[in-house]
């Protein structure tokens, strides 16, 4: 239980983050803006707003706490390909950093920042030494289980970021 607090509580703080904070480009806003009227959200966001966060709690913390939540979710699966046995727990630091390089190298919108990486890192090495891993761990697609829709879950969540144009 104590897992599934951490993950829901890291979850939450990058929503509110990213609700009030981030820019209204960003996909998850333009879904809460479908819910509420414009207007609204944005009285909202102007009396929240007066809560001041540094630039790194603002751009870098979301996606540092979403690997956390990764991480802590990934260590329980793993998927078999032929006869080798693939732990998922590099996964989620393995996508964000390649997206971020993606960045840099201007395949992806965006902008590479050195911050980023150092908040997945850190939040990565929280994750992993936070939680045992589970023994025996589950294959992620057989039998496919909630726990495993979760994961995945979790892991498309990162497109909620997705700021368009």
């Amino acid at each position: 239980m104590k897992k599934e607090l951490s993950i829901a509580l890291a979850l939450l703080v990058s929503l509110f983050i990213y609700a009030f904070y981030r820019s209204e480009k960003t996909l998850v806003n333009e879904l809460i803006m479908l819910v509420l009227p414009l207007d609204t959200y944005r009285e909202i966001r102007s009396n929240i707003n007066v809560i001041p966060l540094t630039g790194l709690m603002v751009f870098s913390l979301p996606g540092g706490l979403w690997i956390f939540c990764a991480t802590t979710l990934s260590k329980d699966f793993y998927v078999r390909i032929r006869t080798y046995k693939l732990r998922l727990f590099p996964v989620p630091i393995l996508f964000a950093i390649g997206l971020e390089f993606c960045q840099l190298l201007q395949f992806t919108n965006g902008r590479f920042d050195c911050w980023d990486v150092v908040s997945y890192g850190i939040f990565f090495l929280l994750a992993y030494f936070s939680y045992q891993f589970q023994d025996p761990q589950e294959n992620l697609m057989s039998p496919f289980t909630l726990r495993g829709f979760t994961y995945l879950i979790c892991l498309l969540s990162v497109y909620l970021a997705h700021v368009s144009y």
